[in-house]
């Protein structure tokens, strides 16, 4: 059951534990220390580390472990225009070791959305010659669109710049559709939606009774947001593989958001038109596999069902036997292994070690290799 296009048997979600000596050139870099450039060169070093990593361990495709990143969606959507960011807002990620504190910039909409500049392509266009110099495909991760709705309707000029909110769909989309066709104009053919509503606000009990609280109608909003994302991909080429991180947060070993996928999945697995979801089931809090029931035709349900969260190794035995329950509702040939989330969403990164995270990688490819035959 060998495969050479994407999704792989062992995948890899994206972002990865930033080296000290990156880190420490950001903080040159801030300070106003070092130029732009030297702290350009030395990502551009570090991502050929990360890359040699990937290869090391087995993986056929990689990342750039979100190294020109502080966090996974700001960079992405600070670029965009009629966006800016003001105050904080305060969000309480939930950890086994109690709570942790994150406060984000607050999203304020000042205009009509548009892309004015690269998003994320002007970063693949230097991610794919290393990748392929290295005999790996390289795969370009971006925020979802739904952020821009969910987050800015909190907007306090959002009814003033979108006084019709399909208005706001539209243009969400459209920025969207141009940063993807730029992506593949700079030869990305293997592309990760990064999504935290579905599978967050609208799953989490209690988080869909504070959407209630706010006016939304949860169920309407996974249809809205289903229609939204395939808006977006309307015009992928056939030879350009999506898939969807279904993520419940994930920052310093904590997460936002619990419950399974089940008020979502009948809409998302089987109406939204990407190739593959990665799925968060790395705990119970994720819930059954019984959802996965709902996956659409073809499509590839990526298992995350090792931790980014903690050092613990998780043992192949107990990966193979949840595959193994997996396939009580999909195929075999239609499942695949990774990570539950990336090692480090946010610049800190998770609480484990640059050496747990190889580890993790090697269980990932050694277990898909006597599961399939290949990684």
């Amino acid at each position: 059951m060998k495969t050479n296009t994407p999704p792989f048997k062992a995948e890899i979600v994206g972002s990865l534990l930033r080296p000290k000596r990156l880190l420490d050139a950001r903080e040159k870099r801030a300070a106003d220390v070092t130029t732009q450039g030297d702290l350009r060169r030395i990502e551009n070093e570090e991502i050929e580390q990360a890359i040699a990593l990937q290869k090391e361990v087995g993986l056929k495709c990689c990342t750039d472990g979100d190294f020109r990143r502080r966090h996974w969606f700001l960079d992405f959507i600070e670029r965009i225009e009629g966006i800016r960011f003001v105050g904080t807002m305060q969000n309480r990620f939930r950890s086994a070791d109690g709570s942790v504190e994150f406060s984000p910039p607050r999203m304020e909409l000042c205009d009509r959305l548009k892309r004015t500049k690269s998003l994320t392509s002007d970063d693949f266009g230097t991610l794919r010659p290393a990748a392929e110099a290295a005999g790996l495909m390289p795969k370009q991760a971006i925020p979802s669109p739904t952020l821009l709705h969910f987050r800015s309707k909190r907007s306090l000029l959002h009814s003033a710049v979108y006084p019709d909110v399909e208005l706001l769909y539209e243009d969400i989309a459209q920025v969207y559709r141009e940063e993807i066709a730029s992506l593949y104009a700079a030869g990305c053919r293997y592309l990760q939606i990064d999504e935290t509503n579905l599978p967050g606000h609208l799953s989490d009990p209690q988080l869909r009774d504070q959407a209630k609280k706010e006016g939304e109608d949860p169920d309407a909003l996974v249809r809205r947001y289903a229609e939204l994302i395939n808006q977006c991909l309307r015009d992928v080429p056939d030879d350009m593989t999506v898939g969807m991180h279904m993520c419940r947060g994930n920052h310093a070993g904590g997460w936002y958001a619990e419950g399974g996928y089940d008020p979502v999945a009948e809409v998302t697995f089987s109406q939204i038109d990407v190739d593959a979801f990665f799925l968060e089931y790395d705990s119970p809090r994720a819930g059954s596999f019984e959802p996965l029931k709902h996956l659409g035709k073809g499509k590839v349900a990526v298992l995350g069902l090792l931790t980014t969260k903690s050092p613990e190794l998780e043992s192949k035995d107990d990966l193979k036997r949840r595959i193994g329950e997996a396939q009580a509702y999909v195929p075999l040939e239609f499942l695949a292994l990774s990570p539950q989330c990336g090692f480090a969403s946010t610049i800190e990164g998770n609480p484990l070690t640059a050496d747990d995270q190889k580890r993790k990688l090697i269980r990932v490819v050694e277990t898909a290799d006597e599961v399939w035959g290949s990684s």
